[in-house]
């Protein structure tokens, strides 16, 4: 895996930050599909007007700023400002109902919300005692404040800006404070798969450790090439790899505001014809799913492909098909958040396609593991990034699974107001060392190899460890299921299942037909798992499982 020389690394992420606006002064730096398109140079002009606000405002450095809607080019300015005024920023999912968000932004202590109109309709500001003010994310206009130095500047704001830049503003005029690596950036509220959500605090050095692998370690990408930007952006995942590392580069964001579905997902490529593509399995499935797959299922297709040399000739074909669909400028395609499906990473594996997968969490902001395509292993999430080390506490890490524990630049502070869960993970005694959670192994290479989380681990009746992630696997590459989630109910193995709908209509297959298909992937799937993981039946669910935003199942809202 070869990194980018470049002689002067920036210990500092505004720096980052500043160097690429004022390298990139003309080029557009984040558009919505279909509607506002802002250049580098627009941006600097609206982070300086939020910097205004602020300090009107009576805001200081390590101040908290809560930011809450949906993705926009907008929303990337608030988050931006808040960083280079070295500002606390608070990402709140725009999913949350509105008393989470009450809850959250008193929780966080924050002091303006910036928020789309549509949420602010549902708030009520005598709810949130705190707040200085509310500023639209849209078009920051001011909806409500409690200070009137605050709204004054607003109503002036562009005499003020006039003001501080009497003469001219270019790139030269761009400065921003540089940020000490163990100060407070954010404040990101989990919204995970085993429980309630709690305030992952990150430090500067952690998102400039995160931003710089990317910069070293993803080369190809350029100033002035575009990003369609799929994930949400009050994720780490979404903020961190998808939007600042592509703006430190010069790149072009370009923002779904929209439901991701298939549909608009393969017009975006279409249009933007991206060379990196960062997703979550879940998209990709399903556009392999729809597209692909029921292609190679025809009688002719599967005959073919068992031909020799014409297989590999096929295969090239369906490869270069989804390179297309892709906007066929593609050179890497990265997926994080969950586990991929082992059948479509075999097939990705098969042609050839540029897919790697890597490992993260919100409390490393969020990169812990990453292997280049070329490198990559099957089932494997990639090694350790640079600046971070990783142990798994297991008398035989290479074969027998064990808690991985991490520790380096990217790693937390600990949890906002939460002393208890902070211990939890990171004991007063382990050296700087965080327990994940998750159980894997680790081979002689440094490839990490994620079987399951800890918490969700279940203890056979003979005392075996049984992994329901690594059954859901086998399950999930069995007809006619779209995802799975299996559960303990009162010592029995049940397998939850949401079926794809969709394809057994296409194929008139009923209810009964469906269930009857379900008898026997339980059969199968029992003739491939060890005894004491044997699943004792199927249970149809009607409707997806509730996700977080990285796209993993609230495994917790399923339990019996």
């Amino acid at each position: 895996m070869e990194k980018t020389n470049e002689a002067h690394l920036a210990p500092s992420l505004n720096e980052l930050i500043e160097k690429s606006i004022r390298d990139n002064w003309e080029l557009t730096a984040l558009s919505d599909m279909g509607g506002v398109n802002l250049p580098f140079k627009d941006v600097a002009v609206y982070i300086e007007k939020l910097h205004i606000l602020f300090e009107a405002a009576g805001l200081k450095p390590g101040d908290k700023v809560a930011i809450c809607g949906k993705n926009s080019s907008k929303w990337a300015v608030a988050l931006i400002a808040c960083l280079t005024a070295r500002m606390v920023a608070v990402p709140i999912l725009h999913e949350f109902k509105p008393d989470m968000v009450h809850h959250l932004v008193n929780h966080s202590d924050a002091r303006l919300l910036f928020v789309d109109a549509a949420i602010w309709e549902n708030l009520d500001e005598r709810l949130l005692p705190n707040l200085e003010g509310a500023i639209y994310i849209s078009e920051f206009g001011m909806p409500f404040s409690r200070n009137k130095e605050l709204t004054e500047a607003r109503n002036n704001i562009n005499e003020l800006f006039g003001k501080k830049f009497p003469y001219d503003f270019m790139p030269e005029s761009v400065r921003y404070d540089r940020d000490a690596p163990g100060e407070l950036a954010l404040i990101n509220y989990t919204s995970g798969s085993t429980g309630a959500s709690k305030g992952v605090m990150l430090p500067f050095r952690s998102l400039w450790s995160n931003v710089r692998f990317c910069l070293d370690y993803l080369p190809f990408l350029k100033a002035g090439d575009g990003i369609v930007n799929m994930l949400p952006l009050a994720h780490l995942y979404g903020m961190t790899i998808d939007m600042l590392h592509p703006f430190c580069k010069g790149c072009h964001c370009h923002f779904l505001t929209r439901v991701p579905s298939p549909k608009i997902i393969l017009k975006a490529f279409a249009e933007v014809k991206p060379k990196l593509i960062i997703t979550v399995p879940l998209i990709l499935e399903k556009i392999i799913r729809t597209r692909v797959f029921p292609m190679l299922d025809k009688p002719l297709m599967r005959m073919l492909l068992k031909v020799p040399y014409l297989d590999q000739h096929l295969l090239s074909k369906v490869k270069e098909g989804l390179e297309q669909a892709f906007g066929g400028n593609l050179q890497e395609l990265i997926i994080g958040g969950a586990a991929l499906n082992g059948e479509i990473e075999a097939f990705l594996k098969r042609i050839g396609f540029p897919y790697t997968v890597g490992y993260g969490m919100t409390e490393c902001g969020p990169l812990v593991a990453y292997a280049p395509p070329q490198e990559n292993k099957l089932r494997s999430c990639g090694r350790v990034v640079d600046r971070m080390e990783a142990r798994v506490e297991s008398p035989d890490p290479e074969r027998v699974a064990g808690e991985l524990w991490v520790r380096g630049d990217n790693l937390m502070e600990g949890y906002y107001k939460n002393l208890k869960a902070t211990r939890e993970v990171m004991p007063e005694d382990s050296d700087g060392w965080m327990n994940t959670g998750d159980l894997c192994t680790i081979d002689s290479e440094g490839f990490i190899f994620i079987s399951g989380r800890s918490k969700t681990m279940i203890l056979g009746p003979s005392g075996q460890n049984i992994y329901p992630e690594e059954i859901e696997q086998v399950l999930n590459n069995m007809p006619y299921v779209n995802e799975s989630l299996v559960i303990d109910d009162n010592g029995r193995l049940v397998a939850l299942v949401y079926p794809d709908f969709d394809s057994a209509r296409s194929q008139q297959i009923d209810r009964e037909g469906l269930e009857k298909i379900m008898d026997d992937n339980l059969k199968a799937l029992n003739k491939e798992v060890p005894a004491y993981s044997k699943v004792s039946k199927i249970k149809l669910f009607e409707e997806e499982f509730e996700k977080t935003p990285k796209r993993s199942i609230k495994r917790f809202l399923y339990q019996p």
